[in-house]
């Protein structure tokens, strides 16, 4: 199982690059669009050499089309080759376990030995979409009941419950009653402590979001490299921290495009749910004292600029946590060719092939 999870640096990386992917959708685009973005996107990290392109679910947010990522990745399966193609991820507690055991064995049959999948215990949306979603007004009891969920899903994908249990005779279809087969590879996500030890103690590898908790990464990442126990799928430690990019031909430019999402950062703060802002609207905009506080805060954590700066900005960070592989994000960038080329350029400084 290895080998299936950790990937090979490519051109002058230090690690593996891949790409996450919430399918943003800007002001005068269609969902449509967006959607076509990502399946470029897929192609492009594809043919360039990136290791994963995972999907991340989020619902009940107009900017961000990613509400299903099964669905999606089934459409990038069909326009793929090598990359491989997860979630990142699926919130468990938001699903019935065997539903999401059911829809990765699915994937897998579709492109055997190619799919993740990265489960995490938050809602990924707001208080009553999460009520709606799980038909429960007890929110709280999904995020604590996680580990029980997590087992009974590997068990799903396994089909290995013990006799006498009530699910003895429930099987996940595609699975292995069916004759040996793969399995998606499972992974742990996470923005805090609770899963980095939770993986660590299951031997699972972990991803850690860094694009929006980066306070708490070097903290998360030592309790799970502290609490790793190997499994028949990790011997060693295996971690990826999600981090937020943005190249571009120049300086200046760059910092447009991560302008319109610092201030859908902002909108999304105060309750003002819409498509995200293009760059136009972003520079019109007038930041209030406050707003342009939390504005440069939330710039500070994004590795943007030239390709050559966005790579030196990657290279100190990989170095200072030790990450085994970067997963690169245009979390709320606007402009689709400004999010594809972001990737190109990237691509380019790494020297990754062309073809």
């Amino acid at each position: 199982m290895n080998d299936a999870i950790k990937g090979t640096a490519i051109g002058t990386a230090p690690v593996p690059l891949s790409v996450l992917d919430l399918v943003p959708v800007g002001s005068g685009t269609t969902v449509t669009e967006a959607l076509r973005s990502s399946i470029e996107l897929s192609q492009i990290a594809d043919r360039r050499g990136y290791h994963r392109h995972w999907i991340a679910e989020h619902h009940s947010a107009p900017s961000v089309a990613s509400t299903s990522p099964a669905v999606i990745l089934s459409h990038l399966a069909a326009h793929t080759q090598r990359i491989r193609l997860g979630s990142g991820g699926v919130m468990l507690p938001n699903h019935a376990p065997l539903i999401i055991a059911e829809q990765f064995g699915l994937l897998e049959a579709l492109v055997p030995g190619r799919v993740d999948l990265g489960l995490g215990r938050a809602p990924g949306t707001d208080g009553a979409t999460a009520a709606a979603l799980r038909r429960s007004d007890q929110l709280n009891e999904g995020v604590d009941d996680f580990p029980k969920q997590l087992s009974e899903l590997i068990r799903f994908l396994n089909d290995d419950f013990p006799a006498g249990h009530p699910y003895s005779r429930v099987h996940a279809i595609p699975g292995p009653v069916q004759g040996p087969t793969s399995r998606p590879s499972v992974w742990l996500l996470g923005s805090s402590g609770f899963s980095a030890q939770l993986a660590g103690t299951l031997g699972l590898p972990f991803a850690f979001a860094h694009h929006f908790s980066a306070r708490n990464t070097d903290q998360a990442l030592a309790l799970y490299r502290d609490s790793f126990r190997p499994s028949a799928v990790l011997q060693d430690p295996y971690a990826l921290i999600s981090v937020n990019t943005m190249a571009a031909d120049d300086e200046r430019e760059a910092r447009r495009q991560v302008m319109t999402g610092a201030l859908a950062m902002i909108q999304l703060r105060t309750g003002r749910l819409g498509l995200l802002p293009s760059p136009e609207e972003a520079a019109a905009y007038r930041f209030s004292p406050a707003e342009r506080e939390f504005a440069e805060t939330w710039i500070a954590d994004i590795v943007y600029g030239t390709p050559d700066a966005v790579r030196g900005g990657l290279d100190e960070l990989q170095k200072r946590t030790g990450a085994d592989e970067l997963m690169l994000t245009t979390l709320m960038s606007h402009s689709n060719p400004a999010r594809l080329r972001n990737y190109e350029l990237i691509a380019d400084a790494y020297g990754f092939p062309r073809d």
